[in-house]
């Protein structure tokens, strides 16, 4: 009934966490985002085959060729290079033939971090050379020395150049991430609720007549669910996979029930037990807001910029 979500902020490399790029830790700048309009202007991002990647890198002799560019985001240009390593990780990491969509995906990807980057660098945050290199020792150290270093660069189609770029993108919208993470309130709306959850419509339907003749809802609620009495707990808006079920629960007051109500779940019934306007989020719930909150940033972002794919 409830989601759980893993949420870090910490930049993927060729299967590298770059945990010294900001982590899974939150900062504690609260961020405001102005981004001038701009022309949208978005082409097809399921582009060049895995396959024709490796042949622009070899006839290149491992450095990027003559059209070097995959996209440009702003103004701000994410090389060839950098798309062939998406490409590469993702393929790694799935070991197989990547579909259209996986391409698209590394793509978005790179997208999404230069947008954040952009942000980090209105808000004022720069990569100085002193951090950049800071940060390649760091990798160097965490591969195995510079030879090793060198061959996973190679490995991930990347040249000093191309592998400095992405590296100084990566740690600044993995600063710009912990930003608009951290602007999520400790506390929010919040409904302490329980379900009845059954998977037949008529099941429901005659528990649903039973509660309106007067049943108790715990006590229908602990024949279900002996283990929990169907208690979902505490949850903000937001929180609950399916939103006709969380609209149930917050347009209750405490101890009304609701309708059945179906979702891909199930057939539900609900009852809130308590509201509170400034309950404290959990450690989960927050995780999920952070998400949710960086995933609508990007949004309007990205609405708000020009987009250029230039795949050849």
């Amino acid at each position: 009934m409830k989601r759980s979500i893993f949420y870090c902020t910490g930049i993927i490399l060729g299967g590298l966490v770059l945990s010294g790029l900001g982590g899974c830790k939150a900062a504690t700048v609260s961020p405001t985002t102005e981004a001038a309009p701009a022309v949208v202007e978005t082409q097809s991002t399921a582009g060049a085959s895995t396959g024709s990647l490796a042949t622009m890198t070899a006839t290149s002799g491992g450095k990027e060729p003559l059209f070097s560019l995959a996209a440009r985001v702003n103004g701000m240009e994410i090389g060839l290079a950098e798309y062939q390593a998406e490409i590469a990780m993702i393929q790694a990491a799935k070991g197989t033939e990547l579909a259209p969509e996986d391409q698209k995906r590394a793509l978005d990807n790179l997208i999404d971090q230069a947008l954040l980057a952009q942000g980090a660098n209105e808000k004022g945050f720069i990569v100085d050379e002193a951090m950049l290199q800071e940060r390649i020792s760091y990798l160097s150290n965490e591969t195995g020395g510079e030879q090793a270093f060198q061959i996973w660069l190679t490995a991930y189609h990347y040249d000093e150049q191309s592998f400095q770029r992405a590296l100084t993108r990566s740690i600044a919208a993995a600063w710009m991430r912990d930003q608009i993470a951290a602007a999520t309130p400790l506390a929010v709306e919040q409904v302490h609720a329980r379900q009845i959850l059954l998977y037949n419509e008529d099941e429901a339907q005659q528990v649903y007549q039973q509660l309106k003749t007067g049943s108790k809802f715990v006590e229908l609620a602990l024949q279900y669910d002996p283990l929990t009495g169907g208690d979902l707990g505490w949850f903000p808006r937001g929180y609950l996979l399916d939103k006709k079920v969380e609209e149930a629960v917050f347009s209750l007051q405490a101890e009304q029930f609701s309708a059945v109500v179906e979702s891909p779940a199930g057939f539900h019934l609900l009852q809130a037990i308590e509201h509170d306007p400034q309950h404290p989020l959990s450690a989960e719930a927050r995780l999920v807001l952070q998400t949710q909150a960086i995933t609508e940033w990007l949004a309007q972002r990205r609405s708000q910029s020009q987009v250029e794919i230039t795949l050849p």
